[in-house]
């Protein structure tokens, strides 16, 4: 093949991609307003902390349905009014494929050995959208490492997809909710891992805990671009 060198100070015109997991009710949703001109791609049907906000959005019930979206994020005129397409949520996505392929396929191992192979393949067809930033939500979930320690990270169906899933996105965050001596409640995303709690910020640009505002943090990663 022609071999064509490029630079890395243009990759941040292939978007910002991030994931974000937490506890059910810890505003993974309400998060998407912050993004740089939004459309939502959802799965869950729990949009309504986002109902003071004018966001468009899509609603997908099947994988298919999620195919005609990706076709519609990548090749329609309409779609270039956006700068990031918000998929919520990731896992939600997950337990739907799951339940068709355990529908379509007696052997359970089978079955989630197709999970396996279309998530990938999704997952990695939405983060890799050019010219485009990509949010991933995804729901919490307690596991184990090899050593038998205990931590948290993004929920998703089958022990292939949880293992592999900390690996895809370059920005991996967990969005907490801690209270402080008081009792004020405060919300943060954890950007850089303690050690319990899976997260990832490549390039080491955030601090260990930012504000839950994806659009400073976008602007902060140096991932200003113009839309295609």
């Amino acid at each position: 093949m022609a071999i064509q060198l490029q630079n890395t100070r243009d990759v941040r015109l292939n978007g910002v991609k991030i994931w974000v997991y937490g506890a059910a009710g810890a505003g993974k949703t309400t998060l998407i307003h912050t993004l740089p001109s939004p459309v939502v791609i959802s799965a869950e049907g729990g949009l309504l902390s986002l109902q003071d906000f004018d966001i468009p959005y899509i609603e997908v019930r099947t994988l298919d349905e999620l195919g005609e979206a990706y076709t519609w994020a990548t090749e329609s005129e309409e779609a270039k009014d956006f700068e990031t397409v918000a998929l919520d949520s990731i896992t939600e996505v997950g337990d739907s494929v799951l339940d068709a392929e355990l529908r379509a396929n007696k052997d359970g191992r089978a079955a989630y050995g197709e999970l396996a192979q279309k998530m990938r393949r999704l997952i990695r067809s939405f983060r890799d959208l050019k010219g485009k930033h990509v949010y991933f939500s995804a729901e919490l979930d307690k596991m184990e490492d090899e050593q038998g320690r205990v931590f948290y990270g993004p929920a998703m169906p089958g022990k292939q997809l949880s293992k592999k899933a900390p690996y895809f996105p370059d920005f991996l965050f967990a969005l907490r909710v801690e209270r402080d001596s008081e009792g004020n409640t405060h919300r943060g995303l954890l950007c850089d891992t303690d050690g319990l709690w899976a997260a990832k910020n490549r390039g080491g640009k955030l601090a260990q805990w930012e504000a839950p505002d994806l659009g400073a943090i976008i602007r902060k990663i140096g991932g200003e671009h113009d839309p295609a």
